[in-house]
């Protein structure tokens, strides 16, 4: 079987780094703007998740129904937030190329799967924790 080349999984992990980089750089200055109530109340919210502004129309406000103006900030809000992970998904997606990078199939790749030590929560069998050899070491020395 022939022997991944580390040189090139590194250089690879580094481009997709690189490129989420600059993709979360470019989701602060996006924006997505979502209403609700007719477009009574809206609301926009950037990128990378921060409620920018919030605008509400006079006539929204009823002070025998502010549960009514509640719901229609929860609900513009909500909206909102929801289309901006979205933007948040899509420009990951794109940052991470076709196929993607998965760090633990290239791990896998060279023979370092469990390299880990089963901080990955797979756990030994009988449900006791895997530990890792540093822990091993430990656990041993308090035992003696």
């Amino acid at each position: 079987m022939p022997q991944p080349n580390i040189q090139n999984m590194l250089k690879q992990a580094q481009e997709v780094m690189a490129a989420q980089q600059e993709a979360q750089d470019a989701l602060k200055e996006q924006r997505v703007e979502a209403s609700a109530g007719g477009g009574m109340v809206k609301v926009v919210v950037t990128g990378d998740l921060k409620l920018e502004s919030l605008a509400i129309d006079p006539d929204a406000v009823d002070p025998e129904d502010v549960e009514m103006l509640q719901d229609l900030v929860l609900a513009a809000t909500n909206e909102a937030l929801r289309q901006a992970v979205d933007l948040q998904e899509k420009a990951m997606q794109g940052a991470s190329g076709a196929g993607g990078f998965d760090p633990m199939q290239a791990l896998e790749g060279l023979g370092l799967g469990d390299a880990l030590g089963g901080l990955g929560g797979g756990g030994a069998p009988g449900g006791a924790p895997q530990l890792n050899r540093a822990a091993r070491r430990a656990q041993q020395k308090k035992k003696s």
